[in-house]
């Protein structure tokens, strides 16, 4: 079986030194700057205070995180190195990757339905 290939790159709210990184809400800060980039342009008259699909906040494994799609690199060349020259400024952990469902997830039980559980995702580097 083929592995999948990576479709994001994850800015992770830790230095390289180990740190966390501060302000505590700075992936929602970073990702609502990003929010006009995305598919169809900066139009998007039914949800219009919504992140963009290319670069979402999110925590992975009780870390902030920004999940950068590479389309965004595609799409729009100087917005993707904006958010990937934020991540070296201020030294902050990168990598590429894509996120997979759990076995669970992929296939729930009866009980996991009825209970209306939500997935767990798992990090594959």
């Amino acid at each position: 079986m083929q592995a999948p290939s990576s479709q994001e790159i994850f800015i992770l709210g830790v230095t390289h030194a180990g740190q966390p990184f501060r302000p505590s809400d700075w992936a929602e800060r970073l990702a609502g700057v990003m929010s006009p980039f995305r598919p169809g342009g900066a139009q998007n008259r039914h949800h219009p205070a919504s992140y963009s699909p290319w670069c979402v906040p999110t925590t992975l494994n009780g870390t902030k995180c920004v999940v950068v799609h590479l389309d965004l690199r595609q799409a729009e060349p100087m917005a993707f190195d904006f958010v990937m020259n934020f991540a070296r400024d201020n030294d902050l952990q990168t990598l590429e990757a894509c996120l997979l469902p759990t076995p669970e997830a992929a296939a729930p039980s009866p009980q996991q339905s009825q209970a209306m559980t939500t997935p767990t995702l798992q990090l594959q580097a």
